[in-house]
């Protein structure tokens, strides 16, 4: 029974240094080593965030100039196209115009080539007409004062007076009038040229038409070969290289036979 109360007595005591072992404090240097640990971790992981931070930001910002540059850059290559744009108009109308004032030319160069040749013609001595000479009952003349009057005179609003509108109501009243005159293939010619001159096609072609009619007239390769010209500027290739190989054909070795060749080789 004694043994007994021993063992429970040692019991006790043993248990009371094991819970007064368990509530000691820790030691000073271990407390300070772990919270030293703590606060170098806290640090190490904010300085790791703050990093991946400001690095988020650069890619940011990298990436907000590089669409500002590409917006910058587009804007550039779109005003590069419209300028190029602009500058080929340009250019259309620029060739467009250069190739009107060269028809123009051709033209104007046309007409005073055949005014020189009148004014030669002009110049040379004239044959005193036979006295009392009468029109036939045909109606072919040319010793009739009135009508060679009524041509000069349609002649000189050309080359005097330069009154193009005016030199043409006189051919066509010549030609109205005196439809079989001698005169009447030239007048025909000078129609033709000032309705030429003047882009009405229509009636500049019913007129060189006219001037080919006469087999004998001195104007029929000329007529020709404007007949081609008509024919070319109004896109009829076919026509044209017709009208140029006739003139090629019956007029060779002729001033008009050269124009005519020379424009046949153009011909597309």
């Amino acid at each position: 029974m004694l043994i007994s109360n021993k063992r429970a007595i040692t019991l006790t005591l043993l248990a009371s240094v094991a819970g007064f072992a368990s509530a000691a404090p820790a030691p000073v240097s271990d407390l300070s080593s772990s919270t030293n640990q703590a606060s170098v971790s806290t640090t190490s992981t904010t300085s790791s965030s703050t990093s991946a931070s400001r690095k988020e930001t650069d890619v940011q910002r990298l990436e907000r100039l590089l669409r500002n540059s590409n917006r910058v850059q587009a804007g550039l290559q779109q005003q590069v196209d419209d300028m190029s744009i602009e500058i080929s108009e340009l250019h259309g109308a620029l060739e467009k115009n250069q190739h009107q004032m060269q028809q123009l030319v051709d033209r104007q160069r046309e007409l005073f080539i055949e005014l020189d040749k009148v004014r030669s013609e002009a110049a040379k001595p004239k044959v005193a007409p036979q006295p009392a000479a009468e029109p036939d009952s045909t109606g072919k003349y040319s010793d009739n004062q009135s009508e060679q009057q009524a041509y000069q005179s349609a002649v000189d609003l050309i080359l005097k007076q330069k009154d193009y509108d005016a030199a043409t109501a006189a051919f066509e009243n010549f030609i109205t009038k005196y439809p079989q005159s001698v005169y009447a293939s030239n007048a025909n010619y000078w129609l033709g040229q000032l309705y030429f001159s003047k882009k009405d096609d229509l009636k500049s072609a019913k007129a060189f038409a006219a001037v080919v009619s006469y087999k004998d007239s001195n104007k029929r390769a000329d007529a020709l070969v404007k007949l081609g010209d008509i024919a070319v500027r109004n896109n009829n290739a076919k026509a044209a290289k017709k009208y140029y190989e006739q003139a090629v054909v019956e007029y060779p070795n002729t001033s008009s036979a050269q124009s005519a060749q020379s424009k046949v080789s153009k011909l597309k």
